[in-house]
């Protein structure tokens, strides 16, 4: 997929500048026609992002950072396809206490886990205006802005 878009993304004030970024990554990652921000960290009923259908169908929910399973679960019942893009600290301990004990994981749910140093980086380089180009390349991200670039490989 080949777009260009320009986006306004406001940080709540309880928001990290990394969980703000990694927002807007979810957005290149899952780009689909229709794909919007949902209404923020304060909006419990609502996705990070998503995509709906014309008839108010859910299509894809996607979430990120590290939510209760229960909420990914939910969300994989009322959408077609449930993504979680996981990063942050402790991230294999909240895999290892949410996600393993899973016993019947929903079929369509995915989960992407992105390296600390990655978010790290991307965040210690963020200015308030952002030009990214993300390629997404043989499962390797890269992210190039303005000078410098970045890449991850999301498990």
């Amino acid at each position: 997929i080949y777009a260009e878009r320009s986006l306004s993304l406001a940080q709540h004030p309880s928001e990290t500048l990394e969980r703000t970024l990694v927002r807007l990554l979810a957005y290149g990652l899952r780009f689909a026609e229709g794909l919007e921000f949902g209404r923020g960290v304060s909006a419990t009923d609502e996705p990070d992002l998503w995509t709906r259908a014309g008839d108010g169908r859910t299509i894809e929910w996607i979430e990120v950072g590290q939510p209760e399973m229960k909420r990914l679960v939910k969300a994989a019942r009322h959408a077609e396809r449930a993504t979680l893009i996981a990063f942050g600290d402790g991230c294999w301990r909240w895999k290892k206490a949410e996600l393993d004990p899973l016993v019947d994981p929903p079929a369509n749910l995915s989960v992407l886990f992105l390296e600390d140093r990655f978010v790290r980086d991307v965040a210690a380089a963020a200015e308030r205006q952002i030009r990214w180009s993300l390629t997404l390349s043989e499962g390797i991200l890269y992210l190039a802005s303005g000078k410098q670039s970045f890449e991850t490989t999301p498990a």
